[in-house]
């Protein structure tokens, strides 16, 4: 079956020139080069993040310093560093939950390097919808909906049918052992393993040039865990780019293609290693 989707197949051959994303936000640039590696879909260029804790007399807690890391088509970047080292900082700034203080997080996106620590609100929105998907650790989703349509949810909003979204979303479900009897029922009835296995259904569900994954198997048993593995190896396979932070470690080194330690980035700038 096919889906009207936009697949990281598609998206790799879309960033042969730069442009900018529009008058709000350029990128004056002739060549993708210029600012980023023509095979990245993601580069951040010396990103620097300070926390200020307003309620501490606006005490300033410097967090990440000259942050550099580039997510080639095709691969999976790890993050690693101890607990509190920034690694889900770095993700809600890509992901735009957070902003960067200084440097750049470019995307591909669109035909366009997107500047993420520099765009607009709406254009966030834009780069989630159609190129940048985000797992968390925990699914967010509307009380009383069943789980079936909350997977198919990201296919319907893309002028997907809605039967062929559903048929995706129960292939998603059954591969992440939820039981068909579950699928009318809301996540929020759904044990904690279950709800997780719901929210990676709904993050693969669209093709996505670049998924964050934030700890996505970190309430899973073995078996699920092998078959999240299946899936992240599936998308890259296809020419996506994976930016994740894994607390297995088989998990991890099953996938892993290069890793950056995200705790050196707190004084000096350390180079992605194979």
């Amino acid at each position: 079956m096919t889906y009207n989707v936009t697949n990281a197949n598609t998206a790799t051959n879309a960033t042969t020139s730069a442009t900018s994303i529009d008058d709000l936000n350029p990128i004056n640039a002739l060549n993708p080069g210029d600012v980023m590696p023509t095979d990245a879909v993601l580069s951040v260029q010396n990103v620097d993040k300070t926390f200020t804790l307003h309620l501490q007399d606006s005490l300033r807690l410097p967090v990440l310093h000259g942050l550099t890391f580039d997510v080639p088509r095709g691969a999976c970047v790890v993050l690693g560093g101890d607990s509190g080292a920034g690694k889900s900082t770095v993700m809600k700034m890509i992901y735009g939950s957070y902003g960067a203080d200084s440097g750049r997080i470019l995307l591909s996106h669109q035909n366009t390097i997107l500047d993420l620590a520099t765009a607009q609100p709406r254009q966030v929105l834009s780069a989630r919808r159609d190129t940048l998907g985000y797992v968390s650790q925990f699914l967010r989703a509307v009380p009383r909906v069943p789980a079936l349509d909350v997977v198919a949810e990201p296919l319907i909003e893309r002028g997907v049918n809605r039967e062929a979204a559903r048929e995706r979303a129960g292939e998603l479900l059954a591969r992440l052992s939820i039981p068909e009897r579950l699928w009318k029922l809301p996540p929020a009835t759904f044990s904690g393993g279950e709800q997780q296995r719901v929210n990676i259904a709904r993050g693969f569900v669209i093709e996505r040039p670049l998924l964050l994954l934030d700890e996505p198997t970190a309430s899973l048993d073995a078996r699920n865990r092998g078959v999240v593995i299946e899936l992240i190896r599936e998308s890259l396979g296809r020419g996506a780019g994976m930016l994740a932070i894994f607390h297995d470690a088989d998990v991890r080194e099953a996938v892993a293609d290069h890793t950056v330690d995200v705790q050196s980035f707190t004084a000096v700038r350390q180079e992605v290693t194979a």
